[in-house]
């Protein structure tokens, strides 16, 4: 079994060189990636994209999808791939690209997956990490800065050759958007029994975050998790009003 590529889009948070975007659909396709997304409030040359891209990745060019922000991007995916050449322990553990194939070829049968790339200047910052399921770091030699189109297609080639000899059944996963839902309402209630530290709340969501990420729930867990919750809520306000 092999990863599913039609399940796989590749989402690009603030390119900022319409060339690089037209270079990325090119290696996209010679790796069997047919899905792209652009996530940006300013429009892109099709002209300059499309010399990079070339007849053979024009139609990618024709087909991108385009969002303003990138909680709307990610929002209908069910696994999301962070890539990132900066560490440090805010971002989480990395694993690389040929461990974060291994884990794909199961996921991506059944789930919508996104491979996320940050801008060509900055790359992925903290924040958009959050959205992220798995975290990727491309190891180098010496300098750990890559052209934004080269580490697409290495991340495209190791999806390309990934396989797994034996089936196994990975059910559908609760989306970003629902997964948003629930790490807003488990704030909420964190902050209103004081479990969470005022001065920095999201400092301590992130350890929630990461657990939930390696759990990789599904939509009626997430719908479990967010009813307790309610009655968590609805517990304390009424603990609130009796006393």
């Amino acid at each position: 079994m092999q990863v599913a590529r039609e399940n796989i889009t590749i989402v690009l948070n603030r390119p900022k060189y319409a060339g690089n975007i037209g270079a990325v659909a090119r290696g996209a396709r010679n790796m069997g990636v047919e899905k792209l997304c652009v996530v940006s409030d300013r429009p892109f040359p099709a002209e300059e994209m499309k010399q990079m891209a070339t007849h053979v990745a024009a139609d990618l060019v024709d087909n991108i999808r385009y969002c303003d922000r990138l909680e709307d991007a990610l929002g209908g995916f069910r696994t999301v791939v962070g890539m990132t050449a900066r560490m440090g322990s805010v971002r989480g553990p990395a694993i690389t690209p040929r461990q974060m194939a291994a884990e794909l070829v199961d996921i991506s049968q059944n789930n919508p997956v996104a491979l996320l790339f940050g801008a060509e200047d900055r790359g992925l910052t903290n924040a958009d990490l959050h959205f992220c399921d798995l975290v990727v770091n491309i190891p180098t030699a010496e300098f750990k800065s890559l052209n934004l189109s080269h580490a697409v297609m290495i991340i495209c080639y190791e999806l390309f050759v990934a396989e797994r000899e034996l089936p196994s059944f990975t059910p559908k996963l609760a989306t970003v958007a629902e997964l948003e839902g629930m790490h807003d309402q488990i704030k909420e209630v964190l902050q209103q029994v004081g479990f969470l530290n005022p001065e920095n709340p999201d400092y301590w969501m992130l350890h929630i975050r990461r657990f939930f990420s390696r759990v990789k729930l599904q939509a009626r867990e997430v719908k479990i998790i967010r009813g307790i919750c309610r009655q968590l809520a609805w517990y304390g306000e009424q603990g609130r009003k009796n006393a």
